[in-house]
């Protein structure tokens, strides 16, 4: 039998390694950012759908600046995508919101604040992620039912909050990384095509403000180029709504 001196070493060293438990609890979810093993291992979370289809999707809008270009383009391409918006930027531009609503685009959530989620905060995360849910139900009109975190960086507490808010997470299996400074058409369209299939879900942005000033210019410049390859490939494109990808039951919302 162990002494007590040994049960209460044990229990320090327990009491000790909780820290670290927790932190690895938080982070580990995160490894999900990397698109090979995401693509490969976790379909449903990449964005895979069906296989004569790709999902468009614009994160980190709206931005008035930037953000009704792309809806003018969209109407000249005759797609609509889905709009993964901050909840604190759908309310500050309620009239472009309801303008991205009515051309036919689809509105998701990409959080309250575009933020980085280093340390555990459970109960934030849950209240930012339903705060930015109801930004988007009342801008648009319907619950909305997809999440895509900042960066793509999706947490143990942000899985958490997701499934209580009712929200699917859903991340990508191409991107242009238009986000780049000295980003152009062309690197856009060379970073997408590699990845780009049916079933595919596109990562793009319709604004700078959290990149490269102007980078925007070069994924609006590249929208015809990649809209003109999938049609070429047989393919449609639009919305996550129309992609299908598997949304599970709808849990209760957290207040």
């Amino acid at each position: 039998m162990r002494s007590g001196a040994d049960r209460a070493r044990l229990l320090t060293a327990a009491v000790a390694a909780l820290p670290v438990l927790a932190a690895a609890t938080h982070i580990a979810p995160a490894a999900t950012w990397l698109p090979g093993p995401r693509r490969a291992w976790l379909p449903a979370l990449a964005g895979t759908g069906r296989t004569d289809h790709v999902a468009l999707t614009f994160d980190d809008g709206p931005d008035p600046r930037s953000t009704p270009a792309f809806l003018a383009e969209l109407d000249e391409l005759a797609v609509r995508a889905t709009f993964f918006v901050l909840g604190e930027r759908a309310l500050a531009h309620r009239r472009l919101s309801h303008e991205i609503v009515r051309r036919g685009h689809e509105l998701a959530v990409h959080g309250w604040t575009h933020d980085r989620p280093w340390r555990p905060a459970p109960v934030r995360e849950t209240r930012g992620l339903a705060r930015a849910a109801q930004a988007v139900a009342e801008v648009s009109g319907a619950s909305p039912l997809w999440y895509r975190p900042p960066y793509g960086i999706l947490t143990g507490d942000r899985l958490l909050a997701a499934r209580r808010t009712g929200l699917r997470p859903v991340l990508w299996t191409a991107w242009g990384r238009d986000w780049e400074a000295g980003a152009s058409a062309g690197s856009v369209t060379a970073a997408l095509l590699p990845d780009l299939r049916g079933g595919g879900t596109v990562l793009l942005h319709d604004t700078d403000r959290y990149a490269a000033p102007d980078c925007w210019r070069a994924a609006l410049a590249a929208l015809p180029r990649l809209v003109g390859a999938c049609r070429a490939a047989g393919l449609a494109v639009g919305p996550l709504a129309e992609h299908g990808v598997a949304h599970p039951a709808r849990g209760a919302r957290a207040g």
